[in-house]
């Protein structure tokens, strides 16, 4: 009989630690979902600062939205001008990945060796402007063959166009 109420003292407390896991949980899932929030809040309002700051603390805890944040993290750091941070946070990605997911990544990719290649060429340096445009027109030309999809404007087109240009120029 005295087992009794330590087995009932052992189900409470697996009980209330249960429960407990599951609160935490909650409780994660929910700060996961506000930062997430706040992070691309502040990328849609321009504070690229905050939002990278965000998403690099993020991309620990996204468990399967990992590569999602990781792609907004590179997009956020392209858009704040960081064109090696962009391409690195990319190029990862799309080593990683496939299909449309790798696509999404070699576009992020193919813009900021794009603007990298352009800022390397108005400061003189035309071996390595000339280096990042041709990896910026791999990128965006695989894009545009496996999913032009992603392309529905004819943005990607046109910069491989302006590329191409640049790059025959140089030769």
């Amino acid at each position: 009989m005295a087992g009794r109420p330590i087995k009932a003292a052992i189900a409470a407390f697996c009980a209330v630690s249960i429960v407990g896991c599951a609160e935490n949980t909650a409780t994660s899932q929910r700060g996961f979902k506000a930062q997430y929030n706040q992070a691309r809040t502040a990328l849609e309002q321009g504070n690229y600062d905050k939002a990278n700051r965000v998403y690099a603390r993020l991309v620990t805890d996204a468990g399967p939205f990992e590569e999602r944040v990781r792609l907004e993290h590179g997009h956020s750091e392209l858009r704040a001008g960081a064109f090696d941070q962009a391409a690195a946070i990319a190029q990862a990605l799309a080593q990683s990945g496939s299909g449309k997911e790798r696509a999404a990544a070699l576009a992020v990719k193919g813009t900021a060796d794009h603007e990298q290649g352009l800022a390397l060429l108005r400061d003189g340096q035309t071996r390595a402007g000339a280096a990042r445009l041709t990896a910026a027109d791999k990128a965006i030309a695989e894009v545009l063959s496996t999913h032009p999809e992603l392309d529905p404007l004819g943005a990607l087109a046109g910069r491989q166009a302006s590329i191409k240009v640049r790059l025959k120029a140089l030769r």
